[in-house]
């Protein structure tokens, strides 16, 4: 039975995963702020983190450190750290503090269960990145273009 910890200050994000993610076979436990994660994961190491970006006092990137330096000193086990971000410029904080996962907000249900199994320990762990924080392809044509003047720009081929 997966046990997964969200850590939000936002009581409609813990609905919305909540109502998600629940199940028979599946411990969802919630806290509102950053500092009480610690504590609720050396009660019960949980198979998944959850952890808003936005918390008021100590956000997702602090508090994954924190649970990557406990970890670091042999207090604490790995703890998969799903990361829940604003914006696409925000996947740098995730990456730099040793986030395993992120999605972007909105939550897609679809997308939050497909996180939860890549990175739940009854899987075999792993990583997920949600492709929708990269930006849109750009098609350049392999032609030559005419700019306004009349000259025609070599494409470098």
């Amino acid at each position: 039975m997966p046990d997964i910890l969200i850590a939000s200050d936002a009581e409609w994000l813990h609905r919305e995963i909540t109502s998600v993610l629940s199940s028979p076979d599946t411990r969802v436990r919630s806290v509102s702020s950053g500092p009480a994660v610690l504590p609720a994961a050396r009660q019960k190491l949980p198979d998944l983190a959850i952890l808003d970006l936005q918390i008021r006092n100590m956000g997702a990137m602090a508090v994954a450190l924190e649970l990557r330096l406990e970890e670091g000193a042999g207090r604490l086990g790995h703890v998969p750290v799903l990361m829940l971000l604003d914006r696409r410029p925000d996947v740098y904080l995730a990456r730099k503090s040793s986030a395993d996962g992120w999605l972007m907000k909105p939550i897609d249900p679809l997308r939050l269960r497909r996180a939860v199994a890549a990175l739940t320990a009854l899987t075999g762990g792993g990583t997920y990145f949600d492709p929708s924080y990269q930006p849109n392809p750009v098609a350049v044509s392999p032609e030559p273009q005419t700019v306004p003047s009349g000259t025609v720009v070599d494409s470098g081929k």
